[in-house]
């Protein structure tokens, strides 16, 4: 009897993830270095930045009030103010103004996203989403005009209600005896700001909706839920974490924005909670760009001081929520 045997097949065939022979060896090697190139670089320049703000900002930093009061303009230490007093009402404005936009855009770009995923028929649904993120390419000066021009006139009468029917809140108190509405106020700006971040959220979360495993809301439906029931029980779960990273990122935008706050606010330095009043609040940004053109040196490594706290302020809110969404990575949408 012949008895017949086959080769091994280890030992004379490669393994199969030996790819050292492979005609595309070279290439892959290729790739992963630019890849690789590509991820140092972002942290190069991260550092970089990081590392001009400090350099740059710190002889305001070390300078005293009263010299820097006399070689900077728009520091008056006759008048109480300082560097450190400055950058505290720019962050409080800069913050008061992007809570606003964040608190009116979040559920309105919730529900754009969910009506685009879940509701809205597909071609519609098409048209919606290319609307929205048409909305992303619009300039912030555009904002800003319209703003100034359309949205502020219009906003006058209601703001004459709040402050009618409300104003024994701090947050919506009128201006003054003698002082107008003009609309120039936090509130507007707030809006507008709201209005910028819409399309960043919407577009964030309408992926993340759309990533909700299909048999997760085809058991739901089949145990008898309707739609918002499958919805709470199946979609929102999933996208939590996707929602938060969604809704920093329209923080972050909002933190930075310049022209368009600019534009609408009339600018003051205080830390009163009066957003139906003018001359109140300001952002680091519009600030900047307001003295930059006039600063001198001394001007300019003060502003650079504002503008790294700035710079700390988007960091840890872009690692909060990366924090919050690593959380959940394991069954997250945006992951």
């Amino acid at each position: 009897m012949t008895v017949t045997t086959t080769p091994s097949s280890t030992g004379s065939q490669p393994a199969g993830n030996d790819y050292g022979t492979h005609p595309g060896a070279r290439a892959n090697g290729i790739f992963k270095g630019m890849s690789t190139g590509a991820g140092v670089l972002i942290l190069v320049t991260l550092a970089a930045v990081a590392t001009f703000l400090l350099v740059e900002a710190w002889p305001a930093f070390i300078a005293s009030p009263e010299d820097l009061g006399q070689e900077v303009s728009f520091i008056k230490p006759e008048d109480g103010q300082s560097l450190m007093e400055i950058i505290g009402y720019l962050i409080y404005g800069t913050v008061l103004m992007s809570l606003i936009a964040l608190v009116i855009a979040t559920p309105i770009s919730i529900g754009i996203a969910l009506f685009i995923s879940h509701y809205a028929p597909r071609r519609l649904a098409q048209t919606l989403g290319y609307l929205i993120d048409l909305l992303a390419a619009v300039p912030s000066v555009v904002y800003g005009l319209w703003g100034v021009a359309v949205l502020v006139p219009f906003l006058n009468p209601f703001y004459q209600f709040l402050a009618d029917y409300l104003g024994f809140i701090p947050l919506f108190a009128a201006p003054e005896s003698g002082e107008i509405f003009t609309g120039r106020v936090a509130m507007s700006a707030g809006i507008v700001l709201a209005i910028m971040i819409l399309p960043i959220i919407t577009a964030v979360t309408r992926e993340v909706f759309l990533q909700t495993p299909v048999l997760h809301e085809e058991a739901a439906l089949a145990m008898g839920a309707t739609r918002w029931e499958m919805v709470k029980m199946s979609v929102f779960p999933f996208a939590r974490s996707g929602m938060v990273g969604a809704t920093m990122l329209g923080l972050g935008r909002a933190l930075g924005e310049t022209m368009a706050v600019l534009m609408i606010i009339s600018p003051g330095l205080t830390l009163s909670p009066y957003i139906l009043q003018p001359n109140q609040h300001n952002t680091v940004a519009g600030y900047i760009a307001l003295q930059f053109p006039e600063a001198n040196a001394m001007g300019v490594s003060s502003l650079v001081a504002m503008g790294l706290a700035l710079f700390v302020i988007t960091l840890v809110v872009n690692m909060l929520a990366r924090w919050v969404v690593s959380r959940r990575s394991e069954f997250s949408g945006a992951n």
